[in-house]
């Protein structure tokens, strides 16, 4: 028989099929029918279940297994090699001139493991990063960064169309402090006068505006005897960034552009980051052009009586019988607070685009935020609302457990993380002696890809759901579970693919008509087979850590063939060219899992 270009567990699924039907005129579709590997203790590749067919078949489970493993061998030899039945279950050992068949497969398949999304394919956005342009990016932005970035690809390659989004959170109280902050100690600094990045200068005002603002919090508490809180609500400083912010939303000429100048700043900073993470978006919104639209709707919901206004004239949405609390929606003086631009934001981006789904990447910290803002959707009426969906992950800690923060200016600055990751990348290899033949300047860049490959492999192996103790130099390894490893065991495979190239051995061309597999070479060939299904699972559940993880056991499994077996000494031909297919494919499916990933590969190492 022909096989058709389809995984493993498929070919064996669509050839019991074809035995279901020919015993029992079972009329059973491939992909119902239950395949899962067999187990270590027992012997074959495959097991079937086949007590679903017990009623077809009117004889006991073994006698059913005994018939099908029978006639699966008798009708299909280039795929079955023998098989053995145990309590009903029928364990079936492929050929290897079946693996063999598959690996080419496999090969020649264009972005094995990937899909190209079709026109009336399902439409994700995903929104990441959401930066507030008072500070520059830290730690904990680098996971979201990374995390959004990589669940987009995972999808895109799952076949889905997708959009990848960003809402700049430019407007608001916290924007005006660095503002303010500027604007009375500044003395006209500028990034070009300082030599600093924007989103760093603007971010040093606003840890200067806290530092202002404790000491004068604190004099008013020794002066009027009042708690912290009260005491930062007579806060002059605080009266005057409040002021601001009404001033701008008024549209105020001189403060419109100083908002205007200092986020100029910051977008410049953000960009470079960006550029380094290696993370990119196809759309950007604004806080500043949504929340009108947002802060419409409210009015709106409280015409219609959706929302309620207390006598200070905020404007609250009363969710107590939903199980929730009330939420402020507009603050006394008519300002918004960030669900306001939420709203805004989810109505401009359903107008924009036939969104199918809409995936908000963002700590676990706002839970209760995005429950209660689709509740607020579903309430004025926009059908997308019970369709949000909040893609929620844990926080990162430094090793002495304290969180990530930036107010009080001991963030862990992306930057100045990239860099380090960087400068470790290439000192840990310069003392291993790795990259000794390179110059400098390839050794520098291959350093910078093994950081950076360290820092992603490291935040996005984890589930995304747990907490993450990070400790930056411990995942600069060339040993164990992280990207370096991987990263070299490529750089390794492309040395052997270079040498087989300059012997002129090349990949294999044709199933052979026989040929005699180790047990590890079987094992890496269905482990490569099972990628594609891999991709599509780690896309339905928006989890890069099953890629990641993937991966590594690949990695493992080509190690394990790579040390018992050699490649180009092997004598016999055939199985020469079979063991440079499975380098091929190996490498291939590295490449574009650490794509996935938003992870570079360098050539060598």
């Amino acid at each position: 028989m022909s096989l058709s270009n389809h995984s493993i567990e498929y070919n064996i699924q669509a050839c019991v099929s074809k035995v279901l039907e020919s015993l029992y005129g079972l009329k059973e579709a491939p992909e119902s029918i239950s395949i899962q590997p067999t187990r270590k203790d027992f012997e074959g590749h495959y097991t079937l279940v086949v007590f679903p067919y017990l009623k077809v078949s009117r004889t006991k489970p073994a006698l059913t297994a005994e018939a099908i493993g029978e006639e699966l061998k008798k009708q299909y030899a280039d795929l079955v090699k023998d098989y053995n039945v145990v309590n009903g279950f029928l364990n079936i050992t492929l050929s290897d001139v079946f693996f063999a068949k598959q690996l080419l497969e496999d090969l020649e398949v264009q972005d094995f493991g990937t899909q190209k999304a079709q026109k009336d394919a399902p439409l994700y956005m995903v929104e990441y990063s959401s930066p507030n342009t008072n500070k520059p990016l830290h730690l904990g932005h680098v996971r979201n960064n990374l995390l959004g970035y990589s669940v987009a690809q995972i999808l895109k390659a799952a076949g889905n169309n997708v959009i990848k989004t960003n809402i700049v959170n430019d407007r608001g109280v916290h924007i005006c402090k660095s503002m303010l902050a500027w604007k009375k100690w500044g003395n006209g600094v500028t990034p070009e006068s300082s030599g600093q990045k924007g989103d760093h200068l603007v971010g040093d005002f606003y840890v200067l505006f806290g530092e202002k603002l404790n000491e004068e919090v604190a004099q008013i508490q020794e002066q009027q005897g009042i708690s912290a809180e009260e005491a930062e609500q007579k806060s002059p400083l605080m009266l005057e960034v409040r002021e601001m912010l009404k001033l701008w939303e008024a549209g105020d000429p001189e403060v419109r552009q100083l908002w205007k100048t200092m986020n100029g700043w910051v977008y410049e900073g953000f960009d470079e980051t960006y550029k380094a993470m290696g993370v990119s978006f196809d759309k950007i919104y604004y806080e500043s052009d949504t929340y009108t639209i947002g802060r419409n709707e409210v009015y709106r919901g409280l015409k219609e009586g959706i929302f309620t206004q207390d006598p200070d004239g905020s404007v609250w949405a009363d969710l107590t019988n939903d199980g929730y609390d009330r939420k402020l929606l507009l603050r006394a003086d008519g300002t918004s607070v960030y669900i306001t631009q939420d709203i805004g934001t989810a109505k401009m981006r359903y107008q924009d685009y036939p969104i199918d789904k809409m995936v908000y990447v963002v700590g676990n910290e706002q839970d209760y935020h995005f429950q209660v803002l689709s509740v607020i959707l579903d309430k004025l009426g926009f059908d997308f609302g019970k369709d949000l969906k909040h893609f929620s992950y844990g926080m990162v800690s430094l090793p002495d457990g304290s969180k990530i923060k930036s107010r009080e200016g001991t963030r862990v600055d992306a930057d100045d993380l990239i860099q380090k990751m960087t400068d470790q990348a290439y000192e840990v290899s310069s003392s291993l002696e790795k990259m000794t033949d390179m110059p400098d300047s390839e050794r520098k860049e291959v350093a910078r890809m093994v950081g950076l490959g360290a820092l992603k492999y490291f935040l996005l192996k984890v589930d995304p759901k747990k907490n993450i103790l990070f400790d930056p130099f411990e995942t600069i390894n060339f040993n164990g579970n992280t990207g370096p490893f991987i990263q070299y065991t490529y750089a390794r495979i492309n040395s052997v693919l270079r040498n087989a190239k300059k012997q002129g051995v090349s990949g294999l061309r044709c199933v052979p008509q026989s040929i005699e597999l180790a047990e590890k070479e079987r094992a890496l060939i269905i482990t490569l087979d099972a990628f594609p299904a891999l991709v599509q699972s780690a896309a339905a559940d928006m989890n890069p850590a099953m890629v990641a993880n993937y991966v590594y056991d690949l990695v493992k499994e080509f190690n394990q063939f790579y040390h018992d077996y050699s490649v180009l000494n092997e004598q016999d031909e055939t199985l020469k060219s079979l063991r440079v297919s499975l380098c091929q494919l190996t490498a291939r499916v590295i490449v574009c899992a650490f794509e996935l990933l938003g992870i570079e590969v360098p050539e060598r190492m």
